[in-house]
C-alpha cells in the first residue's frame, strides 16, 4: 500500500526540467526545424517575417551565456595585469 501511495498520491511532485541545455544547439535545432520564423500576411499584402518567441528566447540565452563568460575572462584578465605589474616593480626594485 506504501507504494501505491508514493506512485499516485498528492506528494508525488513531478521533476523539473532540466535548463543546462546548451543555448547554441538550441538555436540550430530550433533554426534547423524550421521553427524560427513565422510569416504574416498583412492587409495591405505584404508579407512579414517576424523571429519566434522560442528563437528568440534561445538567442538571448545565449548572450546571457555569451556575457557570463566575458565576465569571468575580464576578471581573470585584470588579476594577470596586476600581478605582472606587481613583478614587473619587484624586477626593477
Amino acid at each position: 500500500m506504501n507504494y501505491l501511495n508514493k506512485m499516485y498520491g498528492r506528494g508525488n511532485k513531478p521533476a523539473a526540467p532540466s535548463t543546462d541545455k546548451n543555448p547554441n544547439r538550441v538555436a540550430g535545432g530550433i533554426r534547423g526545424q524550421g521553427a524560427d520564423t513565422i510569416t504574416l500576411l498583412g492587409e495591405d499584402g505584404v508579407q512579414r517575417i517576424l523571429p519566434t518567441q522560442k528563437y528568440v528566447e534561445s538567442l538571448r540565452n545565449q548572450i546571457d551565456n555569451q556575457k557570463s563568460v566575458i565576465n569571468v575572462l575580464e576578471r581573470k584578465l585584470t588579476r594577470l595585469e596586476r600581478d605582472f605589474e606587481t613583478l614587473s616593480n619587484f624586477v626593477k626594485r
